[in-house]
């Protein structure tokens, strides 16, 4: 952890999560206050329930995101939304390039890089999301790839305040597996030197999440490595206890 960062835990109940969940988001709400000196907590729902939980949220601390977006701000585009829309319904940050939309959708690292300015356009965060496969790794190419990722799909100007970096080894969501604290430590510093080299001050200051089977289990081992700087939790985000116990693990 760069003690100098705020971590982050923002939670993506990707397409999980009907009207009655927002009894789990309530107890979010109750339970955040005990983790507010510790992180910034975030929960991305599917769209249909921003609107409810951007209202439910206004005032506390709790932020509401979104999981995705179009790149253009309207047009002829049936079934997709705009990342003004999102921002309009209350999303204050959203998550690009997560590898379940770059394997089911077939997003390349360009149109990753053309939602995440969407989201500033939209006056929100980009979080956008790297990491490698099981066979990458397996070649040996997880540094590659993600030199590769980083380059393409981060824009130009990106900023401590306006782009956060999640690094989600594919290998590891939704499999119980985690790379060690070891491999999480060089491929976050790697990343690190990536954005220094890019953003200079700006780089330095960027928060790095991890994600891959977080849980409260592991969270305090993995907060606790050096410039890991917060998580990206999907299927624990979907219990507030679970969620905030993850944040619990901050240092």
């Amino acid at each position: 952890m760069t003690d100098a960062i705020r971590p982050l835990i923002a939670g993506n109940w990707k397409m999980n999560g009907l009207k009655a969940s927002a009894a789990e988001f309530d107890a979010m709400l109750t339970g955040a206050a005990a983790v507010a000196a510790k992180a910034d907590l975030l929960v991305c729902p599917p769209a249909t329930l921003i609107a409810a939980f951007a209202a439910k949220a206004a005032g506390k601390t709790v932020a509401v995101g979104a999981q995705d977006c179009h790149p253009k701000a309207s047009g002829a585009h049936t079934g997709d939304i705009a990342a003004e829309m999102l921002a309009d319904a209350g999303a204050s940050a959203i998550i690009v390039g997560h590898s379940e939309r770059r394997a089911d959708h077939g997003e390349s690292d360009d149109l990753v890089r053309q939602k995440a300015e969407a989201a500033w356009r939209a006056g929100v965060i980009a979080i956008v999301c790297v990491g490698e496969t099981q066979g990458q790794r397996d070649a040996g190419q997880t540094l590659d790839i993600l030199r590769g990722q980083l380059s393409l799909s981060l824009p130009g100007g990106s900023k401590a305040d306006n782009l956060v970096v999640a690094y989600e080894p594919v290998w590891a969501i939704g499999t119980g597996l985690t790379p060690t604290a070891k491999d999480v430590e060089q491929i976050h510093g790697f990343i690190r030197e990536l954005l220094i080299s890019r953003f200079s001050d700006e780089g330095a200051k960027m928060r790095i999440l991890y994600g891959g089977s977080v849980k409260p289990s592991n969270a305090a081992e993995l907060m606790a490595v050096k410039n890991v700087n917060g998580a990206l939790v999907g299927g624990a985000s979907l219990k507030a206890a679970d969620f905030l116990a993850i944040a619990k693990g901050c240092p």
